[in-house]
């Protein structure tokens, strides 16, 4: 997980937050997170800001809203509390039975496009274009080259089977560039006043506004999925479900994760999740929250690296998105493709995540299409009832959308 110190910070400056603060907000509330899982939950899950949801809060709310960042901030802390509440009075349930379990697939691999897009972007390597919307970019561009030589070796680690592969490819990029000539770095120290930069500056009453409830909703409802998603793969990983199929103490699990988004918004980071990559550690003999609590504190100590943030360009960070986001792509395998009922909605949900630029938008359309459908072929019956109450929530969603266009 260690890459994501590197590449949160690199996507959040675009947003125009600081760089040093920051990733000092992604390493406390990596560490807190992790530690609160470990010591409360007991399971061997680590925690820290969500890729994809960074970049929502970058690129559709902050640069395609014209929303402050500090009033995004604002919206992820309502994101934790709500998410807080609805876990303590069990509202939580009903959400998870409004929304087909196809779409939990499709929205991880919608994401997967979403993250990949940005970093090929960044890149370079993909380019807007007048007559093709995108086009390829100038590869023989030295950064567009450089960005292109770190795809491929994170790629060839990994499918040597290469412990923190990302890392290492990011770290490998940056050396290649400064060999090269391509970055270009002074070395700095920093002090409270840099890396507290972010540290309290939410605008909670900002985000309470009417037109920012659905960014709230967007930060909540992926954060609860994902956890979802994460939980099960990790526990099935550790052998710690029990013969119902359920996984135990889930409860605590998703108080420590509202906790900790609640923590990181605080700090000046976005919305803190489960990481799968925590099935690394379990694979590794990880079965206990100690593999959690020692996680945490070496994202404490990787703080004193926040001198050395500064030197990993943007042709390093950006091939660990393009190849994260692949990896998030194994997520289609889920679905039944042979089953249009199914399919379609998870398509739909798949595509207009990255072409929209909006999860919310993924979602609702996946929502609404398999409520639809299943109706026109009359299999509605099949569809919990909570389904069609979000689905007619998100049509008038999107007539309210509409008549502000």
């Amino acid at each position: 997980m260690a890459y994501l110190v590197f590449v949160n910070p690199s996507i959040l400056r675009d947003a125009g937050m600081p760089v040093a603060g920051v990733f000092a907000a992604t390493c406390v509330s990596a560490a807190f997170g992790t530690i609160l899982m470990g010591a409360v939950a007991r399971y061997p899950i680590a925690l820290a800001p969500g890729m994809g949801l960074n970049a929502y809060f970058t690129y559709t709310v902050v640069k395609g809203m014209g929303v402050p960042w500090e009033t995004a901030l604002g919206a992820v802390f309502l994101s934790g509390v709500a998410f807080l509440v609805l876990t303590l009075v069990g509202v939580r349930q009903w959400i998870l039975a409004a929304i087909p379990p196809s779409l939990y697939a499709a929205v991880s691999a919608g994401i997967g496009l979403f993250i990949a897009f940005i970093g090929l972007r960044n890149a370079g390597i993909i380019k807007p274009d007048t007559a093709t919307m995108v086009t390829i970019g100038n590869l023989r561009d030295p950064n567009t080259a450089l960005a292109v030589f770190g795809i491929l070796i994170i790629a060839s680690l990994q499918a040597w089977n290469v412990r923190a592969a990302v890392l290492f490819g990011i770290l490998g990029t940056t050396l290649v560039g400064a060999v090269t000539g391509l970055v270009h770095w002074t070395p700095q120290s920093y002090g409270w006043s840099d890396i507290s930069s972010t540290m309290f500056h939410l605008n909670v009453s900002g985000a309470m506004a009417l037109g920012l409830l659905e960014i709230v909703f967007v930060f909540l409802f992926v954060d609860l999925f994902d956890n979802v998603g994460t939980l099960m793969g990790v526990s099935k990983k550790a052998g710690l479900i029990d013969a119902q199929n359920r996984i135990p103490r889930v409860n605590q699990i998703l108080l420590c994760d509202a906790t900790a988004t609640i923590a990181g918004s605080l700090a000046g980071t976005t919305t803190v999740t489960s990481y799968i990559e925590s099935a690394a550690g379990v694979a590794v003999g990880g079965r206990s929250g100690v593999t959690s609590i020692v996680t945490g504190l070496l994202f404490i100590l990787t703080l004193f690296a926040a001198p050395l943030v500064g030197a990993v360009p943007a042709a390093a960070t950006a091939p660990a998105l393009v190849f994260v986001g692949g990896l998030m792509m194994s997520a289609v395998a889920e679905i039944d493709w042979n089953d249009i009922c199914v399919a379609f909605p998870a398509f739909l949900t798949l595509v207009m995540i990255p072409l929209t630029f909006s999860i919310a938008n993924g979602l609702a359309c996946g929502i609404i299409s398999y409520v639809i459908i299943h109706l026109a072929v009359g299999r509605g019956k099949q569809v919990p009832w909570a389904a069609y109450a979000l689905a007619l929530a998100l049509v008038l969603r999107f007539v309210y959308m509409g008549s502000r266009a």
